[in-house]
């Protein structure tokens, strides 16, 4: 038995080394949602949390309705979508100095629910789609479950919101194949894919 002792504490070592791991890596993955990137542009259905240094009474979690404003104490409501994390912080401080001078405030974007992009046509599975990162349009078609085999691969169209042409075309064989590969843009919040 003196003989097997070192093997049994190695075992017991082993196992304990992997629920660690499994327990960190259980807590990364159940953190709550990152902030949005500086640069985001806040859009509705987005959630906000407004905080203001010793006053809790104006620290707010608020819901971008779908107007794109948030509804704020003091303030009513504000428009918010469209606007980047910096500039609704500006917008909010010279609003509240109104009330308090050298108002201390953050804004953070907890939860992004407004990068919304829909994938049509003959795809395994079409639909709507929210996005937490930025996708290319070769990306989302995955997400869509890929092509199905009746699909005109080189007659996709991508249809976005104020755009001068009435669409950006996408040859999916092509861009596979490393060859147009400017077509496979990052796709923005509201973007069409309509595979026929």
């Amino acid at each position: 038995t003196m003989r097997l002792y070192p093997f049994k504490w190695f075992a017991q070592m082993v196992v304990v080394v992997s629920l660690f791991c499994a327990m960190v890596s259980f807590a990364v993955a159940a953190e709550a949602p990152k902030p949005a990137v500086p640069d985001y542009q806040i859009g509705p259905g987005d959630v906000v949390e407004i905080s203001v240094w010793k006053n809790p009474d104006l620290t707010r979690t608020v819901a971008v309705l779908p107007d794109g404003k948030i509804s704020f104490p003091l303030l009513g409501p504000i428009p918010a979508a469209g606007k980047t994390v910096s500039q609704l912080s500006a917008d909010l401080r010279k609003q509240l100095s109104r009330y308090a001078p050298d108002v201390d405030l953050s804004v953070i974007v907890v939860q992004v629910n407004s990068m919304l992009i829909y994938v049509v046509g003959k795809v395994q599975k079409p639909g709507r789609f929210e996005l937490n990162a930025n996708v290319t349009v070769m990306q989302a078609l995955a997400i869509a479950g890929g092509l199905n085999p009746f699909a005109k691969t080189g007659d996709i169209k991508i249809f976005r919101e104020g755009h001068s042409d009435k669409f950006l075309p996408f040859d999916y064989d092509e861009v596979s194949k490393g060859k147009r590969f400017k077509q496979n843009v990052l796709l923005q919040r509201g973007d069409l894919i309509v595979v026929p």
